[in-house]
């Protein structure tokens, strides 16, 4: 298998990941579940037990349960990251009289990442708790489709405010529940909103200026090298000129690690700037993951089939789906300044 055919496959399995992604990120059933359950199925029979629930044990570990896993697995990525800018890309860049201004970008992006990202790991995301919740059922009014009055949690046992749902993965109820972010190993809600927004900029733009800073120091590299003006011998042996094929393939032979990473950089780039456009545009609206995914067919739980002369359409109502939107600057209002509830003062 030739470079070409390679790098082929390799562009093609990046953009085939981030479109799952983007495809069917938030839902529980997806091709990678059904495979997987299908895998489990056909090897069940020749698998040893011990084997089988040390595998659902993982897997319900991993994804059911709290755990700091993806922690360690997200700074040990960006560790690799930092280390290989630092002891390649850096230097070269330093030789093609890369401004020190312009290479300590990335450390200072890179610190205020941390800063959110601590926030986000430590800051509670609006808990519902007994002494919370009388508060808590006065900041949101229900909109008597997605969210009901006098409806209680099962597990909390506590009523449940207005857009808040109870997490399994943490086992609490949540104020404007949002998602569970393995990558925090918490919940986003509403008091940590505004920094899991902050976070994923600060990623995205960790990304981009390291993926810019490596991209010009390879442009520089090939300039240098008078590479496009050479030529070389095919396997015919015939003269060819060097064209942008040849000089990606001279770049991934000569700088292999500095190529990978730059290639996972544009991936995580574009893959959080899709998801940070998205948590944006969410927030420009006031509206939850939460309330997005349930707002794009929702069914209400009291309608059924029979039901013919019920009030509840069993259709979505978009009319209503920007329900506790107030106007653009209000709602950013709310996401960096969550609303307390207001305690009366007794006379």
């Amino acid at each position: 298998m030739d470079f070409l055919t390679l790098f082929a496959v390799y562009v093609a399995v990046v953009l085939t990941c981030i479109a799952l992604v983007c495809r069917y990120s938030g839902q529980q059933q997806t091709p990678f579940s059904l495979l997987f359950n299908y895998i489990s199925k056909l090897t069940a029979p020749f698998t040893p037990k011990w084997l089988q629930r040390f595998s659902q044990w993982t897997l319900h570990r991993l994804f059911h349960q709290r755990n700091n896993m993806f922690i360690y697995l997200h700074i040990l990525l960006e560790g690799a990251v930092y280390a290989e800018f630092t002891y390649e890309v850096f230097g070269f860049c330093r030789e093609m009289d890369t401004t020190l201004t312009s290479l300590s970008v990335p450390y200072v992006l890179l610190a205020v990442k941390s800063l959110f990202f601590y926030l986000c790991i430590k800051r509670d995301p609006g808990t519902v708790t007994k002494k919370r919740v009388a508060g808590q059922l006065q900041i949101y009014p229900y909109d008597r489709r997605m969210f009901h009055p006098g409806v209680s949690c099962p597990t909390c046992q506590l009523l449940k405010p207005a857009r808040s749902k109870h997490c399994r993965v943490c086992n609490r109820c949540v104020q404007r529940f949002d998602h569970h972010c393995v990558w925090v190993n918490n919940c986003i809600g509403a008091l940590n909103t505004r920094y899991f927004l902050l976070y994923l900029f600060s990623v995205c733009a960790m990304a981009g200026d390291i993926a810019l800073l490596t991209g010009d120091m390879l442009l520089h590299a090939v300039l240098r090298s008078g590479l496009l003006r050479a030529s070389y011998l095919d396997e015919h042996g015939q003269q060819q000129q060097a064209g942008p094929l040849f000089v990606i393939q001279h770049l991934f032979l000569t700088f292999p690690r500095i190529v990978f990473m730059l290639g996972f950089l544009v991936f995580v780039f574009f893959l959080l700037a899709g998801y940070a456009l998205f948590h944006s545009y969410l927030a420009l609206a006031n509206q939850t993951s939460n309330e997005w995914y349930k707002s794009r067919g929702f069914v209400c739980r009291h309608c059924r089939p029979a039901a013919a002369d019920h009030l509840c359409s069993p259709a979505p109502d978009r009319s209503r789906r920007h329900y506790y939107s107030r106007g653009i600057v209000q709602n950013l209002r709310e996401i960096f300044f969550p609303p307390r509830p207001v305690h009366k003062k007794d006379n």
